[in-house]
């Protein structure tokens, strides 16, 4: 692939980024109700994911050979239907029906009702076990689809994860990776008013290391460096691959950006205007 395509598809994906953050800022005042700061800081990622890095068919959504993926933190339900919506699987008006009575867009995901979505999630803790589960699969019946999942490092708390990634490991899933949205802010912050807590200990990549993981860290905003990261993961053999992707949480928006205020606050009409004029710089 020559350099200048290289440029066009880097092109390509960054203003895919911008239009789907637009699309969740819009979605969610709209619905009056939702998250923004995670699926913000996660959208460069699952852009990429579905744009570049996935062998999926919006015309075959259920393939038996296509590339699954799990968003275990479903509560970022509303970063992952712009990209599905801008990649086709349905049409974008219908974000509009986010969060509403018999939406197929509910604020977690639901794989029952819509195309496109591999795993149904919300339980912090729980996708990454059914994302090692489908990887499992395609190794007992040999079958070479790979199997995507992300994570935050809110739910890195929860013990199941853990659980997941030692079995991962025991069985040699190479055809697994999975992502960490490491935002570093998860829900209230370390000191939000009187909610002051200590930071956990937690050093992600020594960690999953110490699990038997190969590890890959990376900006998380940078599309060259997560598809470097993706392309990297493919060569490993013998074991399942973490890309601790650090982020910021409420990416693309300044007065939305590392801070826990923003987690799943609905933006104001003079919020919104403000929010789309600086997405909109980015172009």
């Amino acid at each position: 692939m020559s350099e200048l395509l290289l440029e066009e598809r880097k092109d390509l994906l960054t203003k895919k980024s911008i239009e789907a953050r637009k699309l969740v800022v819009q979605t969610v005042h709209h619905a009056g109700a939702g998250h923004i700061g995670g699926p913000m800081s996660a959208i460069d990622v699952l852009t990429n994911l579905y744009f570049n890095e996935m062998n999926i068919s919006t015309e075959d959504p259920n393939g038996e050979d296509r590339d699954r993926f799990v968003l275990s933190k479903g509560h970022s339900a509303i970063g992952l239907y712009p990209v599905l919506a801008l990649r086709g699987y349905f049409p974008i008006e219908e974000l509009k029906t986010f969060d509403a009575i018999n939406s197929r867009l509910q604020a977690h995901p639901d794989m029952t009702i819509l195309p496109g979505l591999d795993m149904s999630t919300g339980s912090l803790g729980q996708g990454i076990s059914a994302a090692v589960g489908m990887a499992l699969g395609a190794k007992l019946q040999n079958k070479n689809f790979r199997t995507y999942c992300m994570i935050g490092d809110g739910e890195s708390q929860e013990g199941q994860v853990w659980e997941a990634a030692d079995v991962a490991s025991k069985y040699n899933l190479d055809n697994l990776v999975v992502i960490l949205d490491n935002n570093k802010i998860q829900q209230f912050g370390w000191d939000a008013g009187n909610q002051t807590r200590e930071i956990p200990a937690f050093n992600p990549k020594a960690r999953w290391e110490a699990f038997g993981w190969y590890v890959i860290e990376i900006d998380g905003h940078h599309h060259e460096a997560i598809t470097n990261a993706f392309s990297e993961a493919r060569n490993v053999t013998g074991k399942p691959t973490m890309i601790i992707a650090n982020t910021v949480k409420g990416k693309g928006v300044s007065f939305m950006e590392n801070t826990h205020n923003w987690h799943s606050r609905v933006p104001t009409d003079e919020e919104l205007r403000q929010a789309i004029q600086e997405l909109e710089t980015e172009v």
